[in-house]
């Protein structure tokens, strides 16, 4: 019987290299894969650096891999499919006044699609990609859980992977601690990896500047929109700001409005282009609607009424609430209230470390209509 042939998807950064190198070392049949997701000429801030997992470097870099630890390395250019479902949505979810999280929708819509697309025209059985995440199998269903490291966790971006895809997964370091997944890179002679930074932007945004992608993709819809008002809760106007879509709930920062206090973001109103202003009091919330289900423990929820952590941004330590599955929707109440839920997020809920599945938030709900 021969080895198990495996894909592995490889950014250029150490993760994803490492990962390619135990399944290798596991005996493993590996095929590594560098996806192009992006144009950095039309898309890239225009400094004349090109950085992130998908600039000729990072290539070059599993390339570089690939050939020294002697398995076979593909590009496979998606940019086509990219820049429909991932930079197409989230330029037009800003312009719709909600706020888009890329990483989630690329998972869900290219990453996974793509990878098994390729690897089953590769005559790979599974793939891999260097994810913080586990994965079992439980019973007739696959089960996505939080990561050895919660420091490293991206079990959050997950959510939208479907079932089919979850079957012919591996995590290879997701049972481990970035600590000790440098420590086994050291040993493997991969230092140049280790002792490079981590990169946290978008990926097709390197300079992490959001409004500047904007205003260079959708000049004329941006000069459109043009300034609106900025208003308290109760409709008193209290300035001008640049347009809505440069604002996301929560955002205290770079509002240059003074109210003698604190202000923040409490809601984006497109249809009138206006900016709804307060303290940090009013941005707590209890309840929330959650729509685009993808279920992963469950088929969907085993109980009319169940107690879950639910966590409403990457960098949301999660909240203790009641969630209730009506149809393809899921109605939250915090047991809490939690700051900024924001309308084009994810929201992910957990039992334990382990993901019943998530959801795309659509709005705040009066706890008296649930």
């Amino acid at each position: 019987m021969g080895k198990l042939r495996v894909l592995v998807a490889m950014s250029g950064g150490l993760d994803s290299s490492l990962s390619a190198i135990l399944l290798k070392e596991q005996g493993y049949e590996v095929v590594g894969l560098t996806m192009k997701t992006w144009d950095y000429l039309s898309t890239g801030p225009k400094n004349g650096k090109e950085t992130g997992c998908c600039s000729l470097e990072a290539i070059h870099e599993a390339r570089r891999i690939a050939v020294e630890w002697d398995f076979p390395h593909y590009v496979l250019d998606i940019r086509p499919e990219f820049g429909t479902e991932v930079i197409d949505y989230f330029t037009e979810a800003y312009l719709s006044g909600e706020t888009p999280n890329p990483c989630v929708m690329c998972n869900t819509h290219i990453k996974w699609k793509a990878l098994w697309k390729r690897a089953q025209a590769l005559n790979c059985k599974q793939l891999a990609t260097g994810h913080y995440a586990r994965i079992r199998r439980e019973e007739h269903r696959y089960v996505i859980s939080r990561a050895h490291d919660r420091k490293k966790d991206q079990s959050y971006a997950l959510w939208g992977v479907k079932q089919d895809y979850l079957k012919h997964t591996l995590f290879p370091v997701g049972g481990f601690s970035k600590d000790e997944v440098r420590k086994m890179a050291s040993l493997r002679g991969m230092d140049r990896l280790v002792e490079k930074a981590e990169s946290y932007e978008i990926c097709f945004i390197p300079d992490n500047d959001y409004r500047r992608f904007l205003r260079d993709r959708v000049p004329e819809k941006v000069e459109k929109i043009g300034e609106g008002d900025f208003v308290l809760s109760d409709g008193t106007y209290v300035g001008k700001h640049k347009g809505y879509p440069f604002y996301t709930i929560g955002q205290r920062r770079g509002l240059d409005v003074a109210l003698g206090y604190p202000v923040y973001v409490l809601e984006i109103d497109p249809t009138h282009n206006r900016v709804v202003l307060g303290r940090a009091t009013e941005l707590r919330k209890t309840c929330m609607r959650v729509g685009g289900l993808n279920m992963i423990k469950y088929d969907q929820l085993p109980t009319r009424r169940m107690e879950a952590l639910t966590q409403i941004r990457y960098n949301h330590r999660g909240e203790i609430s009641w969630i209730h599955q009506k149809d393809d929707k899921i109605e939250t109440v915090f047991h809490h209230p939690v700051e900024a839920i924001t309308p084009g997020q994810a929201a992910v809920f957990y039992e334990g470390d382990d993901v019943l599945g998530g959801g795309w938030i659509e709005r705040e709900v009066d706890s008296s209509s649930l």
